[in-house]
């Protein structure tokens, strides 16, 4: 022989697969996806509980709207849709811009923000006459359309 040694004399183990990486802790990548997928979690559940909150609200007023409609006559009801409406700007848009409007200039900005030209020349312009009128004769149907219309855009 040649004077080698052989497998018996150097004690050799045969090939062999390393052990099972531990599940815990996960690599990097898997934290990584973790804390995106989270994030993205909480940025739609914050959308999805600001979209039913807006939907609540815009539920609330339209009711309180369609109140109106059976409750109300005349006078009363043009100055309760022009305090709604008043309430929902308010709401909408900064208290310094809103706040001071009566008469045309309520009506203009009514129209700018969702009207249509139908406040100052439609069924709205009773609002800033018809809550100080003795008796006033206007279209309560179309009024209320309107306004309804007003709030669907401006909610």
């Amino acid at each position: 022989m040649t004077g080698l040694p052989t497998a018996e004399t150097l004690d050799l183990r045969d090939i062999h697969a390393p052990p099972t990486p531990d599940l815990w802790p996960p690599a990097p990548g898997w934290w990584v996806a973790l804390i995106l997928t989270a994030a993205l979690l909480a940025l739609a559940g914050s959308r999805l509980y600001r979209r039913f909150r807006i939907h609540r609200r815009r539920r609330k007023i339209l009711d309180e709207l369609a109140d109106l409609q059976t409750g109300s006559t005349g006078p009363d009801l043009a100055a309760e849709v022009s305090a709604l409406l008043k309430r929902v700007a308010l709401a909408r848009y900064p208290r310094a811009e809103v706040a001071p409007l009566t008469g045309a200039d309520w009506l203009h900005f009514l129209d700018r923000n969702g009207g249509g030209g139908r406040f100052a020349e439609g069924p709205g312009r009773v609002l800033a006459d018809g809550p100080y009128a003795p008796e006033a004769s206007f279209d309560a149907a179309g009024l209320l359309s309107l306004a309804e219309e007003w709030v669907k855009r401006n909610t």
